[in-house]
């Protein structure tokens, strides 16, 4: 699939993570990203052993949140991976600041940057498939934030975040 004018090159930093249910396609990623030039941070789990989602779900959306403030917003993206994106997603989307879309196609994944900012990718492994996950992540990856019209509709977006 070719670029269209809104995809830019790949970010350079990418957190990644997973589950047990995600492991495979985590591993996948980590190596395709680094040899497309990403740097790729593996924030877990190491292994297959039954592990819980909403762990590294936060570790991994605390990470992008703090590279935000460090000025790094937009070069700094997260993936989270699971059995079907649904988990991650749910536990992601605690966090005020991070908009984590599950994304099942191409479209779905350019979308979720062009137009909502997504900061955070939620893929499926038993959804997808291998091949599926690594297209979708490299559209994500590589589509930039089109602003204008979008930036009101973020900006009430994120106003529905309950304040403390």
């Amino acid at each position: 699939m070719s670029q269209t004018p809104q995809e830019e090159q790949m970010r350079k930093t990418v957190f990644i993570a997973s589950d047990h249910g995600g492991f495979a396609l985590k591993g996948a990623l980590v190596q395709a990203l680094r040899n497309a030039g990403c740097q790729v941070e593996d924030l877990g789990p190491d292994g297959t052993g039954s592990c819980d989602y909403p762990a590294y779900a936060e570790k991994l959306c605390r990470r992008v949140l703090d590279a935000g403030e460090a000025g790094q917003n937009g070069e700094t993206l997260g993936i989270l991976v699971c059995g079907t994106g649904l988990g991650m997603s749910m536990a992601a989307n605690r966090l005020p600041g991070i908009r984590a879309a599950v994304c099942t196609c191409e479209f779905m994944a350019r979308m979720a940057r062009a137009h909502n900012n997504a900061n955070v990718l939620c893929l499926g492994e038993r959804v997808l498939g291998q091949g599926l996950g690594l297209d979708i992540a490299r559209v994500f990856l590589s589509t930039g934030f089109e602003g204008a019209r979008h930036l009101r509709r973020i900006s009430q977006f994120d106003a529905l975040t309950p304040k403390p």
